[in-house]
């Protein structure tokens, strides 16, 4: 399986909501095997943006902790595969259990209150 797999991330682990992340992690997979891991600021959150900016490099699939049905949407349209609900671990764990169908996935979740529509979120 050759991938490049985006993980946004908070403090070196798996950013619990996407669109808050402070960077993101781009693994590069060769032959089911991490060959490179880099670590990019992102720019400035504005919905919509992310799929795009991180489309740019080559990205086939990001792995999330929570995400707005838009964000799934506008990545699908990058032909890149959105897995939410992952849990926070470090980048190269999240991919070693992704190469080997491994990764366990749970309820996409994201952190706003109670009152805050997940249909509607954009990050």
């Amino acid at each position: 399986m050759n991938k490049c797999i985006a993980i946004p991330l908070e403090n070196g682990v798996l950013c619990s909501h996407f669109g808050h992340c402070q960077t993101f992690a781009i693994v590069n997979v060769v032959n089911d095997v991490i060959t490179e891991v880099k670590e990019l600021t992102p720019p400035e959150h504005v919905p919509g943006l992310y799929p795009r900016w991180v489309a740019q490099f080559g990205v086939t699939d990001v792995i999330a902790g929570g995400m707005g049905q838009q964000a799934i949407m506008l990545f699908n349209q990058q032909n890149i595969n959105a897995f939410v609900g992952a849990p926070i671990e470090s980048p190269t764990k999240l991919v070693n259990d992704f190469i080997a169908n491994k990764l366990q996935l749970s309820a996409n979740y994201c952190n706003h209150g109670d009152n805050h529509n997940h249909e509607n979120c954009n990050h």
